[in-house]
């Protein structure tokens, strides 16, 4: 398809010329979105929105395009990564001028953000190169290999709150191992999750048909779920949509990758240096106003220094500027929209009625919700139970290790948990016992890197991981070939 971009107030104009779309309409069949700055309500862009029908025209494209591209030997498609890496590496403003007003980012965090995406194309452009394949040991005389082998056409739903980098580590890698892409990005945040990075890849040589980004709703999103020209969905989102696409593409025996919610612990242990601690967890949680998976939704501390630690914190979150991000004295944003800032008070408010005590924040102007600091967390108030995606830090004191240990492992959520202590290899020994995809010891828990297996456990993923050699995993298939030097016999 092809999508046009025309700007009011935006920061730039994007020329959208059809090279990697299907040339044959320009406003798209599902109308328009008109495109938003949370922090201040003013328009963005005016982006061509797809239909359903679309979904049908895009994959025919792709299915056609995908053949040739991933017969090209490897280095060919491994240069487009390299050449996408140098030139967002060397003009980050083209990306970052989007993130800042449309997903509300501090620039702090659009920076940040823009460096992932650098090191996810770096790393696609690595993964091309990767050994594809393993000879195996046969007991009859003859060659047996198994090897990766494209999937097709990849599916990727990607969200609003780090709409770029999680856009791009599923976008990259299936192209890298010779898939084409349909790219399906929030409908709030679609340039920064989908049309800027498909810009960037078109000019980095990207051949046409192999990457098309539809802009649309939840009929876009379940048309490319089920269609069956799309043999693997890789979703970003929450746990709730996660679970409704894969019962949908379940009886179509797709494969299904899905990065879900979490609501991840940071176990303070009493050795711990507090004020460290402090800035760990004021990070984990207020980063881009805690709309992240990854956020420390949980700050399980021990009773002896409970008191000293929701001081710190309490003092950390009352000196974070809230604001417009375009300004960049501002550390925080908005929150993305009224529904979800009215959701996250709901919690607070409900959290407190239930006995929690409110340490910092607690209120609103808009948009920008105040860094927020509940102590004395009930275990099932729902700023404990639930993930808040905001600007929350619900801090729970804990008497034993023990205890600590079956509080984090009570969640249905298994993302990431964070340890902090004096005592590493102690922590080292806990880790085992944690039923997370990832923990980090003396560090908080919004931490990923392209060459990391990222994924999580329980109800916070299923069906594959992100990073490095895992990608070879989600986004191929296993071929099973053996070669003899003569037709083989048989008693028939």
């Amino acid at each position: 398809m092809t999508t046009t971009v025309e700007t009011s107030s935006a920061p730039d104009r994007l020329p959208w010329d059809g090279r990697i779309f299907d040339g044959t309409w320009i406003q798209g069949h599902g109308g328009t979105l008109e495109v938003t700055a949370p922090a201040t309500g003013g328009p963005l862009a005016t982006v061509g929105a797809a239909s359903p029908a679309d979904v049908d025209r895009a994959v025919e494209r792709a299915a056609k395009a995908q053949r040739d591209w991933a017969r090209l030997p490897y280095d060919q498609r491994a240069e487009v990564f390299r050449r996408a890496a140098f030139a967002l590496e060397s003009d980050p403003d083209r990306l970052v001028r989007w993130l800042v007003p449309e997903a509300g980012s501090g620039a702090g965090k659009a920076a940040f953000e823009t460096g992932l995406v650098v090191s996810e194309l770096f790393q696609a452009a690595a993964l091309a190169a990767e050994p594809y394949g393993e000879l195996l040991r046969s007991t009859r005389p003859r060659m047996s290999l198994a090897r990766r082998v494209p999937l097709g056409v990849v599916g990727v739903i990607s969200p609003f709150n780090f709409p770029s980098i999680l856009s791009i580590r599923s976008v990259a890698p299936a192209l890298a191992l010779g898939n084409a892409v349909i790219l399906k990005p929030d409908p709030r945040t679609p340039v920064s999750g989908g049309l800027a990075l498909a810009q960037l890849l078109a000019e980095a040589g990207l051949p046409e048909g192999l990457l098309h980004v539809l802009p649309g709703g939840a009929d876009v999103g379940e048309t490319l779920v089920t269609h069956p020209g799309v043999p693997c969905i890789s979703f970003t989102g929450s746990t709730a949509a996660g679970r409704a696409i894969g019962a949908a593409a379940g009886p179509l025996l797709k494969k299904v990758h899905l990065e879900l919610g979490g609501n991840n612990a940071l176990l303070v242990l009493p050795d711990a240096d507090l004020d460290a601690a402090a800035s760990a967890g004021a990070w984990g949680s207020f980063l881009h106003q805690g709309q992240i998976c990854m956020t420390t939704g949980r700050h399980l501390v021990h009773a002896s220094v409970a008191e000293q630690y929701v001081a710190k914190l309490a003092e950390k979150a009352g000196a974070i500027t809230v604001g417009d991000p375009t300004d960049p004295q501002n550390m925080l944003g908005p929150i993305i929209d009224e529904r979800q800032r009215d959701r996250v008070h709901d919690i607070v408010t409900r959290s407190v009625s239930q006995g929690a005590r409110l340490a910092a924040g607690g209120s609103f102007d808009g948009l920008f919700y105040r860094p927020t600091v509940l102590a004395d967390v009930p275990h099932d108030a729902p700023a404990y139970t639930d993930e808040v995606f905001g600007p929350v830090a619900p801090v729970s004191v804990y008497e034993t290790v023990e205890e600590a240990i079956e509080l984090i492992n009570r969640s249905e959520y298994g993302l990431s948990v964070a340890i902090l202590t004096e005592d590493v290899f102690g922590a080292l020994e806990l880790a085992e016992r944690i039923e997370s995809g990832a923990v980090h010891i003396n560090d908080q828990t919004v931490d990923d890197e392209a060459v990391a297996p990222f994924g999580g456990a329980k109800a916070s993923a299923a069906g594959g991981r992100f990073g490095g050699g895992a990608n070879l995993d989600t986004f191929t298939e296993v071929q099973w070939v053996t070669a003899q030097a003569k037709i083989e016999r048989y008693p028939f």
